[in-house]
């Protein structure tokens, strides 16, 4: 089994809010690190100033800390960790390509499903990186309390249980603690739907609709991530694990979720073009969600909360009127 001694260089990918905190952990970890930005002025004054002040202002980023425009220096880098957005995994994946070490591990951070392909972001990085074994770290995580310290569990999945605990155990902080498993389509179904459930949880927010509205819609939705795991072969305590319920309660909840700014702002009457319009942050589930219920019909599984927020998103569907409609729907058996 590796060691973490075999990553004691990692770099990571993305110098966005979550990239630069993750910097910050691995270093914290004892980590020799690199943080890449794609953009070289982004670079310049991350290592001029020692703060992100466009994407995590208020945290140091240490003196110890590499930031670099250049992709070659991410060849000495024992691992990966690759923390653009979602819908930019494949061509971040597709750049970097020829500066990685060969068979260094890939650690995907991002959570969605690739809008024009309907393929999650492990899968692309294991397309766009032949020879590179791919883990994903998912999980209930801010950004800003992650580069704060504060106590984070999350998950990270590999086919390889021995790989996947050898990169928990290089990451882990006393405050940041990942656990490892093998069932990486239920981390990245779950960091995937949570995010379009989310996003409705701000429309019920934003409706003024009530805590008893927002109780039931956390835990339907939570059955329409369960039951499209089933058909993936996800498996149900991943699930119900950190990466699904946890991340779920996090995101549905927490004030720092984007997508759940997203949803608020839609169920006040604004919209998404508009609130997004300007914006450095990223609210993964507005690309998500019409991949997502596309891979709801492709696979016959019933998402009626995914599917509304996708036709509330995308095809001018209006709100009111959605809402009327899932309440109407035909009563079942609650494991219907």
């Amino acid at each position: 089994m590796a060691t973490s001694g075999t990553f004691q260089r990692v770099g990571v990918v993305g110098a966005g809010a979550w990239g630069t905190a993750l910097a910050i952990t691995a270093h914290r970890a004892g980590r020799d690190t690199v943080l890449w930005a794609r953009r070289g002025e982004v670079a310049d004054a991350i290592a001029r100033t020692r703060v992100n002040a466009g994407y995590l202002p208020g945290h140091v980023v240490d003196a110890a800390i590499a930031v670099t425009a250049d992709p070659a220096a991410l060849t000495a880098c024992g691992a990966v960790l690759l923390a653009s957005p979602a819908q930019a995994t494949r061509a971040i994946a597709t750049l970097l390509a020829p500066s990685l070490r060969p068979g260094a591990p890939v650690v995907v951070c991002a959570k969605g499903i690739e809008r024009t392909t309907g393929r999650g972001v492990a899968d692309i990085a294991t397309e766009a990186l032949p020879g590179h074994p791919v883990a994903l770290l998912s999980g209930p995580s801010f950004a800003e309390e992650v580069a704060r310290g504060l106590p984070t569990a999350v998950t990270l999945a590999c086919r390889d249980a021995a790989l996947g605990e050898a990169l928990a155990r290089a990451l882990r902080t006393a405050t940041f603690r990942p656990y490892w498993t093998d069932d990486v389509a239920g981390v990245a179904l779950g960091g995937a739907v949570k995010n379009v459930l989310a996003i409705a949880c701000g429309i019920v927010d934003g409706k003024r609709l009530g805590d008893n509205a927002r109780a039931a819609l956390i835990t339907r939705g939570f059955a329409e991530m369960a039951r499209l795991g089933a058909a993936l072969g996800a498996r149900l305590e991943t699930m119900a694990g950190l990466a699904g319920l946890g991340d779920l309660v996090l995101t549905c909840g927490g004030r720092l979720s984007r997508n759940h700014a997203l949803g608020v702002a839609v169920g006040a009457g604004a919209r998404a073009a508009d609130f997004l319009a300007g914006k450095t942050s990223v609210a993964e589930g507005f690309h998500t969600a019409p991949a997502l219920r596309e891979l709801a019909r492709a696979r016959g599984v019933d998402m009626p909360i995914c599917t509304a927020v996708a036709d509330v998103l995308h095809d001018g569907a209006d709100v009111d009127a959605t809402i009327r409609a899932l309440l109407a729907r035909p009563l079942k058996g609650e494991g219907e």
